[in-house]
């Protein structure tokens, strides 16, 4: 999958294909299920397939520090979608030009002349353009106008509901980890690289391996039973994800103890999956305080994986 950034780098290559366009934040199962109908489409026609999305998101560029957590950051999202066999990923700045640009001009200019697109599939929520002026109805009349095929798909559903971003946010938030893992189709996990901290955890009996969330909020906070990948084997361990208020954290932080490991991991590339919540965070009397409850955490969560990591989450 080659991955495209902006206007500028877009070649002849790129245009004539299959697309889509959405956050599509989390890669769920709903998601997967109309890339699937988007790639099947693309052998049909013998053409390319391209996924087009933005960043920061709409949502984020419009409600800045208020908005939702998000599932997944672009690179975490890259990687899910190259799983995919989506040929291009196309990712544009929302900015203030993008949000200005007429529902009309993505019909016209951007998807006929620009990308000269031959399909273009989209879920059934779909609204684009200046004020979300643009919907399913608009662009299936200008692509029976311009030449070029539209379709969408309709709401997935598990459980009566439909499956979206929105409804795996709540799941994790909740610590329903077994829901989250059926909507996304796999469990729920966290990437980043490990980055130097204050040692803290080293103090406390407890080295860590720390990740920073960089741009966004944490879909989910507290401290868990995890398996942790990127090193030469998976090592199961317990993670703390939040702020860390008895050592007056302000920026969240995701601290990853791995059980009878040791190393210099600094600035290694790891994926943190989230297995079993054990408990909220929060602030303790004292460090002492702190030091008896981490080592209660670390001994549940040992005795968790111990029974083979029961399915009780």
């Amino acid at each position: 999958m080659e991955v495209i950034r902006g206007y500028a780098n877009i070649r002849p290559r790129h245009r004539g294909c299959a697309v889509t366009i959405g956050n599509f934040d989390g890669v769920h199962h709903g998601h997967r299920l109309l890339i699937s109908h988007l790639v099947a489409k693309g052998r049909e026609l013998g053409v390319p397939t391209m996924l087009i999305t933005f960043e920061p998101t709409p949502r984020e560029f419009f409600r800045g520090n208020a908005v939702p957590a998000r599932l997944t950051r672009f690179r975490e999202k890259a990687v899910l979608l190259q799983e995919t066999g989506i040929d291009y990923l196309l990712c544009f700045p929302f900015n203030q030009r993008t949000r200005h640009q007429a529902a009309e001009w993505l019909c016209e200019h951007f998807l006929r002349e620009l990308l000269a697109v031959r399909y273009i599939v989209v879920g059934d929520d779909f609204r684009f353009g200046e004020g979300r002026k643009g919907d399913y109805a608009m662009l299936k009349a200008a692509g029976d106008r311009l030449g070029y095929g539209v379709s969408h798909l309709g709401t997935l559903t598990f459980d009566l509901e439909r499956v979206s971003s929105s409804r795996i946010r709540q799941a994790l938030a909740d610590g329903n980890l077994r829901q989250a893992e059926q909507l996304l189709g796999r469990p729920y996990s966290i990437s980043g690289h490990v980055v130097y901290g204050r040692q803290l955890g080293r103090q406390l009996g407890a080295p860590t391996a720390n990740i920073r969330l960089q741009r966004y909020r944490a879909a989910l906070v507290g401290v868990y039973a995890v398996t942790v990948h990127g090193l030469d084997q998976p090592f199961n361990g317990v993670a703390n994800i939040g702020v860390r208020p008895t050592v007056d954290g302000k920026v969240p932080l995701l601290e990853a103890h791995l059980f009878d490991f040791s190393g210099d991991i600094y600035g290694r590339l790891l994926t943190v999956t989230f297995r079993r919540k054990l408990r909220e965070e929060r602030a303790f009397a004292s460090i002492a305080e702190l030091q008896v409850q981490i080592k209660k955490d670390l001994e549940e969560a040992r005795s968790w994986f111990a029974a083979g990591a029961p399915d009780d989450a």
